[in-house]
């Protein structure tokens, strides 16, 4: 039998583990792989998958979340005194980012809604390249944001390992994504990611809004989309 010294470690074992179950079966919900293999066999998986698949992944994420604060251990580190703001001041830039970033992104297609109704492809869509102002200094802003978001808040043992998994997913994430939008948008799309960072800004890697254009653009003129799909962004 388990002694009460070792039920935190089963716990961080345990709460790991879901993670990377979690992890592994939304990257596999989100392959094109099996989008196709769905949908051949059901044509309501056209147009809802998208939606059943944000569905999906709330309903998941509910347990985990859950166990992460059931779970709590004596806390590891505290944001205190000036700190405590600026961590503070941090987390709230970071929340703001994220809702003004929304005006450039297509939350109707982002969440499934758009696809619902108009009963468009659930792959990844193909459209012309777009670089919202947050894109130009870091690929991926809406992970950044949530990482700044996560890292500044106190942490214990069951939310260490929460952030832990979670950045890391974010980072192997990235990369399932990234080849999709190489196949999307060629060379362009190359070249993008050769002057932006992926996770994290690098003050030195960045577009100006002229050069943003410009890619742009040049995607624009050699694109040939590997599937017949809507607009897309970054």
């Amino acid at each position: 039998m388990a002694t009460l010294d070792t039920w935190p470690i089963l716990h961080i074992a345990a709460l790991a583990a879901g993670w990377a179950a979690y992890g592994a079966l939304h990257s596999l919900l989100a392959s094109n792989a099996v989008k196709r293999a769905i949908g051949q066999h059901c044509r309501f998986a056209t147009s809802a998958y998208r939606l059943l698949f944000n569905a999906i992944a709330a309903i998941l994420l509910l347990p985990l979340l859950w166990l992460t604060f059931a779970w709590r251990t004596a806390p590891l580190w505290q944001w205190t005194g000036i700190w405590g703001w600026v961590a503070d001041a941090l987390a709230l830039a970071a929340f703001g980012g994220f809702l003004w970033s929304c005006r450039y992104y297509d939350m109707g297609e982002f969440s499934g809604f758009a696809q619902w109704r108009s009963g468009g492809s659930p792959f990844h869509n193909c459209g012309p390249l777009r670089i919202s102002p947050l894109h130009r200094y870091v690929r991926h802003p809406w992970y950044f944001l949530a990482l700044v978001i996560l890292w500044t808040r106190d942490m214990d043992g069951a939310r260490l390992v929460t952030t832990l998994c979670v950045s890391i997913y974010f980072w192997i994430g990235s990369r399932f994504e990234e080849r999709k939008l190489v196949a999307c948008h060629g060379r362009a799309y190359e070249r993008y990611r050769r002057r932006v960072a992926g996770l994290f800004p690098i003050p030195w890697r960045h577009l100006s809004a002229a050069e943003a254009r410009e890619l742009c653009d040049a995607s624009a003129a050699s694109r040939s989309p590997p599937f017949p799909e809507r607009g897309g962004r970054v």
